[in-house]
């Protein structure tokens, strides 16, 4: 079974260049306080209808210790969560929230140091109507995301690993970021310069 802590040490980036672009969110889900470090998870999935955030409230409760609650929404008008939500995901060991959405008590969220990643922040709070099973398969910032994805996120971005493909993945990224410790500069530039110049005389550039 894969260690899916060793994911921490593993940087979007890295994990984006394996995986390509349907993997990776889009960029308006985005770290909501300065200097947020790298989380890394397995996904703990969330549906929560337009101006709805019951389930997210529920989850909070259910969610195991490192993981990361990934939220579908689609929803900009009404917040999923607030500073005492985020407090007690924070005191459960939740490691961040990934949301399709915003939320509100940003200034709390900031000073408890807890990572959530959303579209921003707005003051009205949701209702709390709609069920939905938890840990079921979302859509979140462009990405199809199954309960057990793991998640890593930073200020580079977020990137989901399939849960089938851990292993390889993370043997893939440890592989690449190793051969890239060994390589100084010099010979990065040399090597770029060589297969950029290689493409544009295949592409007919005389300059």
């Amino acid at each position: 079974m894969t260690d899916v802590t060793g994911f921490k040490d593993i940087p979007p980036t890295t994990l984006a260049d394996l995986l390509g672009r349907e993997q990776v969110m889009d960029i308006g889900i985005r770290p909501l306080w300065p200097s947020t470090p790298r989380v890394a998870g397995p996904a703990f999935t969330v549906k929560c209808p337009p101006g709805d955030n019951l389930m997210l409230h529920a989850a909070i409760h259910r969610a195991e210790p490192g993981s990361v609650v990934v939220v579908e929404s689609g929803d900009v008008d009404h917040a999923l969560a607030g500073g005492n939500v985020c407090a007690v995901a924070r005191r459960r060991g939740i490691a961040a929230f990934v949301a399709d959405g915003v939320i509100r008590d940003l200034a709390e969220v900031r000073e408890m140091g807890f990572p959530v990643f959303a579209r921003g922040v707005i003051p009205i709070p949701g209702t709390k109507k709609a069920v939905h099973p938890l840990n079921a398969q979302v859509r979140c910032g462009g990405v199809t995301v199954d309960a057990g994805d793991v998640v890593v996120a930073d200020e580079e971005g977020i990137v989901v690993v399939p849960g089938a493909r851990l292993d390889e993945v993370l043997a893939a990224a440890r592989k690449k970021l190793a051969k890239e410790a060994g390589e100084t500069l010099d010979v990065w530039e040399e090597t770029h310069r060589a297969r950029i110049d290689k493409i544009l005389a295949e592409k007919g550039f005389e300059g």
